[in-house]
């Protein structure tokens, strides 16, 4: 905001004739008629103190590329999916750690792609259905168990061209929705949109199909569901906005704005939380006005969120690292 400055201008010098006194026409006995009452302005009401701040619990180190950290709330353990390298590449060297809640990495490489029979090149956003653990790995849609770490299943997207599947979201029907941002990086690191933006679907028959698709998507990144608000809400990479979208609707609508750059997002105990690449923050926006809740997060990607301790999970990508902050 730039700075104001604001003149007050004060004109004194009004003459005054004196004026005859005349008694008070009520006037209780016993007061002199010349009195007059106490004009008594109440105090202001006290300043509204600030919310109580949001901590940082402990910073964790050692990952590559983390890209998601999902809460596991059966098992209570911390799952981070690691890139490992180009996020389109086909390189069969992702892998997913276990981390504890107190910090501890309890299985840097649970599931690593080339061994144990695994297939994991680039895993992105991640999702539990049961004790299945989802991984949404560029083309493809795999499944875990999220107890071994064994593989169970796995869906292709080739044949309905998908570019860079990003995160999944489980509806109440047991159906899978995932976001594919519709971007590649080149040789050199560059970004490329050959799109296009969609949101695909896995019905329990383990058919695929678009759910929604188009421009009003920018470049689609995280997704979550808000079973409060029935509907899901997806966060715009290339754009500035927060869409909220249902399946029946054609399109999303706006519930948003913000700085852009959006990756992550999760339903916090009602609140939107929300990571930005464009200002390094994750804020809230369940008002529909962006709050600013952590800042200085440089590339925070997608976010996950641990109910029970009401902790906000942030991969921190490009430092491979992860960092766990205690909300109010």
């Amino acid at each position: 905001m730039r700075p104001s400055v604001v003149c007050a201008l004060l004109a004194v010098g009004t003459a005054c004739e004196p004026m005859a006194r005349r008694p008070a026409t009520s006037q209780t006995p016993g007061t002199p008629a010349d009195s007059t009452a106490l004009q008594v302005t109440p105090a202001p009401p006290p300043p509204t103190p600030p919310p109580p701040a949001v901590t940082k619990v402990t910073t964790i180190a050692g990952f590559l590329s983390p890209e998601s950290v999902l809460h596991d709330t059966t098992q209570d353990i911390y799952f981070v999916s690691n890139i490992n390298g180009n996020p389109t590449a086909k390189d069969n060297n992702g892998f997913i750690s276990r981390v504890r809640p107190d910090g501890a990495i309890e299985n840097l490489k649970f599931i690593e792609g080339g061994r144990n029979g695994v297939t994991l090149h680039a895993p992105k956003g991640l999702a539990l259905q049961g004790d299945t653990l989802w991984v949404a790995d560029i083309d493809v849609v795999r499944a875990f168990d999220a107890r071994t770490g064994a593989p169970r299943d796995s869906v292709s997207f080739a044949t309905l061209g998908a570019v860079f599947l990003n995160d999944i979201a489980i509806a109440q029907t047991g159906a899978l929705y995932i976001t594919d941002t519709g971007i590649k990086f080149d040789d050199v690191g560059n970004v490329l949109h050959p799109g296009p933006d969609r949101v695909f679907r896995i019905g329990p028959d383990r058919k695929v199909t678009v759910a929604v698709r188009g421009d009003t998507l920018g470049r689609p990144n995280g997704i979550a569901l808000d079973p409060v608000g029935k509907r899901f809400v997806i966060v715009e990479f290339g754009g500035r906005s927060v869409l909220a979208w249902r399946p029946e609707d054609k399109a999303p609508s706006v519930i948003a704005k913000g700085p852009g750059g959006f990756d992550g997002v999760v339903i916090a105990g009602g609140k939107i939380l929300v990571s930005s690449w464009a200002d390094s923050t994750v804020s809230s926006y369940e008002t529909g006005q962006e709050v600013k809740l952590i800042m200085g997060i440089p590339g925070p990607a997608d976010i996950g969120y641990d109910a029970k301790r009401s902790r906000v999970l942030i991969p921190v990508l490009p430092a491979n690292r992860v960092e766990i902050w205690q909300l109010p």
